[in-house]
């Protein structure tokens, strides 16, 4: 019998949605395939004309988005699964599933990551003996996510191993990862769900239903930020290491359109977009919309 879910469906399944993306996807950037200690921060490359007006065009899209959407109360354009038919229990069925399903998306990186000797994503090599202190850690807290075995304290561990990470890479590279700060606290808060061995043999050690309420919010927060936050260190911040990404991967694939944009151009137009999914998935703005957008 399933207990009783988290959230709302129609948020839960449209966070779903949003979470599975993000750990297939945006978190596959440039910093993966190039070198970045010859590119500092360009914060006077920022402050120009048209990098101003590309994150002003993205602020002023995301005032007026929200706005609507809360004028329409909380209602999307999009259909949901009722839409097409689902029956409640089907749906709760689906709900049930999700945390089972979200934790294997987590767990493989964090495998392949201990195995690799990286903290959560490759340009974040760790040195020395910290190699196999945090690459055992990431292998163990895989695991746990994976079988649903004290999911809560494994929670706990991959937020310490963030923490841990702004002194061993620094700062921004956490910051960038801060999606995997937000798995912790969802995993925190709302647990392994019922296809688990806690939900089995350590029945005390699930969350209550106050806490469950904080899940999605806490996660959206963290995948929200991690875009935000490459969109500036990888695009507004550092439009030479993106040009020099796109001369080695050419890309820009614009003039396939008939569009021929330049490089510069084409780099504050990715920024844009990751900017302003990450500003709609934190806010959570027309969450199914955004999905498409992405």
């Amino acid at each position: 019998m399933i207990r009783k879910i988290y959230l709302p469906g129609a948020k839960l399944f449209s966070a779903f949605s949003i979470i599975v993306l993000a750990a297939t996807s945006i978190s596959a950037h440039e910093k993966w395939f190039h070198e970045t200690e010859s590119y500092n921060l360009r914060w006077d490359l920022f402050f120009r004309p048209l990098p101003l007006a590309f994150v002003g065009a993205v602020l002023l899209a995301t005032i007026a988005a929200g706005f609507l959407y809360y004028r329409r109360g909380r209602r999307g354009f999009i259909p949901g699964p009722e839409s097409f038919g689902a029956t409640d229990d089907r749906r709760a069925a689906l709900y049930g599933l999700i945390p089972a399903i979200i934790s294997i998306h987590v767990a493989v990186p964090l495998l392949v990551s201990g195995v690799q000797g990286e903290l959560f994503t490759p340009n974040n090599k760790l040195p020395g003996v910290w190699m196999y202190i945090f690459g055992l850690a990431q292998m163990g807290i895989a695991l746990a996510l994976f079988y649903g075995g004290l999911t809560r304290l494994a929670a706990v561990a991959l937020g310490g191993l963030w923490f841990a990470g702004i002194f061993l890479v620094g700062l921004e590279p956490m910051l960038e990862s801060s999606m995997y700060l937000g798995f912790a606290a969802f995993f925190f808060f709302a647990g392994r769900g019922p296809i688990s061995i806690d939900r089995l043999i350590f029945p005390r050690l699930e969350p209550s239903e106050k806490l469950m309420e904080k899940a999605i919010p806490a996660l959206q927060t963290g995948l929200g930020l991690s875009l935000i936050v490459i969109a500036f260190t990888e695009k507004f911040f550092n439009i030479p290491l993106s040009a020099a990404f796109l001369e080695r991967y050419p890309l820009n694939f614009t003039g396939a359109l008939g569009i021929q944009m330049s490089n510069e151009t084409f780099i504050l137009c990715a920024g844009a977009v990751e900017l302003l999914v990450g500003l709609w998935i934190l806010f959570g703005i027309f969450p199914r919309a955004i999905i498409l957008i992405a």
